[in-house]
């Protein structure tokens, strides 16, 4: 790193880094999530790549003060190709002492700790567990560079001749610490401005006046009494010309959908129950009915996915958004969609469990019930987005399987994933990847049941369509007719024929992509959302010398062709997974290999370093 003076920049010295780690804290109340969102989308617009992890209590509202209450959003802008949030933070926005006692391990020696004073009475830090105020204890702040400020005085002095009560007027102090943020960073507050104004400006022009007017006020203040030696700049990344957003992953996934349904010409439906963490992309979707999108809120987990089965049937792209406990209750209608031979997706976005757990924490324990978790012989498709944006072209694939042959399928993404976000290239509507929907309209010798003999899916026929009236339902079917069979080797058969069909699916998927060499010491072997963790680690050790590689999954079952080909290249497979080895077990039945399971169950995603350090603990 080095130290510059850049012509006519107002705040004097300037460090150029090459990336930086910001994580705001607060209570669940502070508006942490909403400030550092802003501060994300300040710097897409700036052109740094960037990595978000927000981390919120499952609390509607935890007592305020609370170590259960501290809300917290991270944030890694880098001037390189990046593909994780960080860990160790360079700075630490704290605005009270729950906030710094959660937080503070996670700060680099020498980092910023930035602390809103105002919140930091003695009663305040008597809620976090603290004997004395921690900012006065050397043996806390002794190893960080601490800021103090009092945002609560800085916004009520603000603030003071406007009409809003005290209440309203607190709400606004987290725009105080992002206009120090981007005082630090040397950002424009323009592109917030006008964000803040899209946001409230129609319905609280108040609240938008005020909330820039504290901003603006922040970044002034932090300005004028130099509230450090200098300030920090990131550079623009070199990223691929064209136009990008920042986007979160359950928005691709719902973006996905909605380009699947424009793809095929095929209206969209989604019956959904809400579910944390998945409950946005119902919100999303219904406010696409301007594009023929229809969103129905049931008033369960069943109905939801009761109606998405009735939707498939009526000849609709159907899909159903849950989670965990979520998909426990649509097994049922599950079994019958494989029955049934109908196809729509289920979007099963991953939290920690069992039962409630840990509803705001992220997890990928839901491999076993996404394979195996259902009664019967009872296979289907099931698929993995890797990256916020990779949910995007999944959901796309996940439709396209489903409909050519003719089976529900399950696409796992999880809670990390999904509130977290990354830039995102526009792609054009002729790059997406392409597909037909089939409807069956020719009434001779039509049979429900007959297969393409390439795919074995059966005819997807709507409703009313002439000549071509057909039994559905869950009852065994006889091969052919449809007709309700109990014969023995009938059954037989078409559970070996279902198998078949599925199975089949892998020859028509690509084989995952290998990062690094096809021969070594260890393949570093991951599914979903340890992609980015696994690839930055990989990346450090091949550049240590260690002959490693990485191998990701996207299509979990059925596995993709090759990929024991690919595993036999290799001496050990290491797999980290954040449960307790499901794909390891897994994998056991499917290659024969010197597997080592690597599991974390903490509600938090891997870390570069913890994969890096596992990878050079292996192969030491």
């Amino acid at each position: 790193m080095t130290t510059v003076t850049p012509d006519g920049s107002p705040t004097g010295k300037v460090e150029i880094l090459e990336e930086a780690v910001i994580r705001f804290a607060g209570d669940s109340g502070d508006g942490m999530q909403l400030t550092g969102n802003q501060f994300s989308d300040s710097a897409a617009l700036f052109g740094n790549d960037l990595a978000t992890f927000p981390d919120f209590p499952a609390e509607i509202r935890a007592p305020i003060g609370t170590l259960a209450g501290v809300s917290a959003f991270q944030v890694r802008i880098s001037s390189n190709d990046i593909h994780t949030p960080g860990h160790l933070l360079d700075v630490l926005v704290a605005m009270n002492p729950a906030a710094l006692k959660v937080h503070l391990p996670d700060l680099k020696h020498g980092g910023i700790l930035l602390v809103n004073t105002g919140n930091f009475g003695k009663r305040d830090w008597e809620k976090a567990g603290y004997t004395s105020n921690p900012l006065e204890d050397e043996t806390i702040v002794e190893p960080y560079h601490l800021v103090q400020v009092d945002l609560n005085h800085l916004t009520k002095e603000t603030l003071k001749d406007t009409n809003l009560d005290n209440k309203a007027i607190m709400r606004c102090k987290n725009f105080a610490a992002l206009g120090i943020l981007l005082w630090m960073f040397n950002r424009d507050l323009e592109p917030t401005i006008r964000a803040i104004k899209e946001r409230f400006g129609k319905k609280a022009p108040e609240i938008a006046d005020a909330n820039v007017a504290v901003l603006v006020a922040g970044r002034n203040y932090a300005e004028t009494v130099e509230l450090l030696d200098h300030t920090f700049q990131v550079d623009q990344a070199e990223l691929e010309p064209g136009i990008y957003r920042n986007i979160m992953g359950n928005q691709a996934t719902g973006l996905g959908l909605l380009a699947a349904s424009k793809l095929t010409g095929v209206q969209l439906f989604l019956g959904s129950y809400p579910i944390t963490p998945a409950s946005d992309i119902l919100h999303q979707l219904s406010s696409y009915k301007q594009d023929g999108v229809i969103t129905f809120q049931a008033e369960d987990e069943i109905a939801a996915i009761c109606s998405t089965v009735g939707a498939a049937y009526a000849g609709m792209l159907a899909v159903t958004t849950t989670s965990g406990p979520g998909v426990a209750l649509k097994t049922e209608a599950l079994g019958l969609g494989v029955m049934a031979e109908l196809p729509f997706v289920v979007v099963n976005v991953q939290r920690g469990g069992p039962s409630t757990g840990l509803p705001t924490k992220t997890e990928q324990a839901d491999l076993y019930q996404a394979i195996w978790g259902r009664n019967g012989e009872c296979p289907l498709p099931v698929l993995a987005a890797a990256s916020p944006v990779d949910c995007f072209y999944m959901a796309i694939e996940a439709f396209r399987i489903a409909t050519k042959y003719m089976t529900p399928v399950l696409l796992l993404t999880d809670g990390y994933l999904a509130n977290g976000s990354e830039p995102w290239k526009l792609p054009k509507i002729e790059d997406l990847p392409k597909f037909e929907v089939h409807f069956e309209t020719n009434p001779e010798g039509f049979q429900p049941y007959k297969r393409d003999p390439e795919t074995l899916a059966r005819p997807w026929v709507r409703p009313g369509t002439k000549g071509m009236q057909h039994r559905i339902g869950g009852l065994e079917k006889e091969d052919g007719s449809g007709n309700v069979s109990y014969d023995s080797e009938n059954h037989f058969h078409m559970v070996k024929t279902r198998q078949a069909k599925v199975m089949g699916i892998a020859k028509d998927i690509p084989a995952p992509e290998l990062h690094g060499d096809s021969e070594g010491d260890l393949l570093v072997l991951g599914w979903g959302s340890t992609y980015g963790s696994i690839y930055g680690a990989v990346d450090k050790a091949r550049k240590e010398g260690f002959k490693v590689s990485q191998l990701h999954l996207r299509h979990v079952f059925p596995l993709p062709e090759g990929v024991d080909k690919i595993l036999a290249g290799f001496k050990r497979i290491l797999v980290p997974e954040m449960n307790m080895g499901q794909l390891t077990n897994y994998m056991k039945t499917q290659i024969s290999a010197d597997y080592i399971s690597y599991p974390k169950v903490t509600g938090k995603p891997f870390y570069n370093d913890e994969v890096l350090r596992k990878i050079r603990e292996v192969l030491a």
